[in-house]
């Protein structure tokens, strides 16, 4: 058994799922977006999309779009709270790429 079995779980469900969709990466994303969204979803789940956004061509306004997208169907509340844990998803992306740059540059010192 690995080190950490639920986030080989979590990755293997997400490579399944990436397997036998057919749309595109940025299609898929969106769509899951949308999901958290509608789940109210927190700012950790929110991350993990953002993560693996990156190298897309998707950007910060895609997200924005999906909630104008989904308001109707889901309600305002849920669109608030999304919003405020889409900022703080963003703000946990800062500070885990600063930790990082930070135990980089240590390293390089050292």
């Amino acid at each position: 058994m690995s080190e950490n079995p639920l986030l080989d779980t979590i990755i293997g469900i997400n490579a399944v799922s990436l397997a036998n969709v057919d749309a595109s990466l940025e299609a898929v994303l969106l769509v899951r977006l949308a999901a958290l969204v509608a789940v109210d979803a927190p700012p950790s789940s929110y991350l993990v999309t953002f993560r693996a956004a990156e190298g897309t061509l998707l950007e910060l306004e895609d997200a924005r779009n999906v909630l104008i997208a989904v308001a109707p169907i889901v309600g305002t509340p849920k669109v608030v709270n999304a919003a405020a844990n889409i900022a703080q998803a963003l703000g946990l992306a800062l500070a885990i790429d600063e930790a990082l740059l930070d135990a980089e540059l240590e390293d390089d010192d050292a």
